[in-house]
């Protein structure tokens, strides 16, 4: 089955590290945490910064977690560390190998409650302010040279700070489109958007999907609903654009201390309104056995991400382009972020974390993981590298919605994971079982400002 989500955080793949059992491996991690994010009692204000300061006494043995389990990815990260581990003896990487009893965010949360969190830990990237908050990582400023820090995407650099300082960086990002048979739709006398600023807007794109049924395509487009499930961040990942695009948002976006009036307002409602209407009309594919829709020919419109470029372009040779998202009244906007790797609250040496973290990030290493996985490399140096990002390559939207100010990074809060949950269960229930959207999104809301209350409104706290 293809990986959906497996650069964005879903648990499609379960993140199943297949070896070991957790109480084997947790011993040899070097550090402590803090607790989980629930722990209102959790002391946040010990977290400094980690120190590089160019110096490693002795040799440094790091354990690092990763979340992918057997995959391109995988073999690539163990290939990296073998190499690492080759050519220098200051510092040794040892990458664990995780049960599979749990999902990934759990596995991390329950170290982190014991105190067993790894050196260097990688995460899914909107859960990089929870763990800042709850004291699970530190701000790693002082150890990214300045020359680097210009190198990266500014989505990279975005998505990796919180509260002015930054705790995580990526080697990869991720990109949000519609795929598109182009031959399907001149046949259909259909317009083709050239990019950002000619995006279908909603009505336009519902005429498309009517039009694309009366040419004989049953259900023209494929929106993933195989994956929109309660919990599953792809429904965010996904469809918060919509939102977005039409003018709402999932909560109040500058100081984060409710959701009331902003997921569950008129702009919010009328984004999944019409996208309610499109899976009433017939017009989406179900989504119900399998996720192959547009690779088949069921479907000639797909709403997902980059990493279904080698599949899409593979099953449909010449025939394959990506546009933006509709615009649902403020312009197209598109979603952002992917995994990235942070510093625990341990007692790692700061220098010998980053030396192993400096590598990953290398321009060569760069391409050869987002050669491995298909996904948008993290720096501006590797994105050269790969034609398919160039002006008039396949793939250059991606480039230029992460750029150019189209890419949105989900809510930058602590707050996260609790609106994830809320939004993505309201989407399910609204979208695919055609709930009440008003009442939908208020129950959302109730959800999310019942956690927002919980804990204070996670006030910033520490150095």
């Amino acid at each position: 089955m293809k990986a959906w989500i497996r650069n964005v955080g879903t648990v499609r793949r379960r993140r199943a590290l297949a070896a070991g059992l957790l109480g084997a491996v947790l011993p040899l991690a070097a550090c402590g945490g803090g607790g989980g994010d629930d722990d209102r009692g959790a002391d946040r204000t010990v977290r400094t910064d980690t120190t590089c300061d160019g110096r490693i006494e002795g040799t440094e043995h790091l354990t690092v977690w990763f979340h992918a389990g057997p995959s391109g990815e995988f073999s690539t990260l163990q290939k990296q560390v073998a190499d690492f581990n080759k050519a220098q003896k200051r510092v040794r990487v040892e990458l664990v190998t995780l049960p599979e009893q749990k999902p990934y965010n759990e596995l991390v949360d329950s170290a982190a409650a014991s105190g067993d969190l790894p050196d260097l830990l990688d995460f899914d990237g909107p859960r990089l302010y929870s763990y800042a908050w709850s004291g699970k990582l530190k701000p790693i400023d002082s150890c990214v040279p300045a020359s680097l820090r210009d190198d990266l995407l500014t989505s990279i650099r975005q998505q990796g700070t919180y509260a002015g300082k930054l705790y995580g960086v990526g080697t990869f990002d991720s990109g949000l489109g519609l795929y598109v048979r182009p031959s399907v739709l001149k046949k259909a006398g259909i317009r083709i958007p050239e990019g950002v600023e000619d995006a279908w807007t909603s009505d336009e794109f519902t005429d498309v999907l009517r039009t694309l049924r009366e040419a004989g395509h049953r259900t023209p487009l494929d929106m993933g609903l195989l994956y929109a499930r309660p919990g599953e961040e792809w429904a965010t990942y996904g469809f918060a654009p919509a939102v977005w695009s039409a003018g709402g948002d999932l909560i109040e976006p500058r100081t984060f201390r409710t959701a009331d009036g902003f997921l569950n307002g008129p702009e919010a409602v009328k984004a999944l309104t019409v996208m309610r209407s499109w899976v009433k009309e017939g017009l989406v594919e179900p989504g119900r056995t399998d996720d192959q829709a547009f690779s088949e020919g069921r479907a000639v419109i797909s709403w997902t991400g980059h990493w279904w470029y080698p599949d899409y372009s593979k099953a449909h040779p010449g025939d394959v382009a990506i546009v933006p998202l509709p615009d649902f009244g403020e312009g197209t906007v598109t979603g952002m972020g992917s995994w990235q790797w942070g510093v625990t609250s341990g007692t790692a040496d700061g220098d010998a974390v980053w030396r192993f973290l400096a590598y990953l990030l290398r321009t060569d290493q760069v391409d050869r993981m987002t050669g491995a996985n298909g996904a948008i490399p993290a720096t501006h140096s590797a994105v050269k590298l790969s034609p398919a990002y160039a002006t008039g390559g396949a793939e250059h939207l991606f480039i230029e919605q992460l750029t150019g100010g189209v890419a949105r990074p989900r809510p930058q809060t602590p707050a996260y994971p609790a609106i994830t949950e809320a939004f993505s269960r309201a989407f399910t229930e609204i979208v695919k079982n055609g709930a009440p959207v008003k009442a939908t999104l208020d129950e959302a809301v109730a959800a999310i400002d019942k956690d927002l209350a919980a804990h204070d409104g996670y006030p910033r706290q520490g150095p």
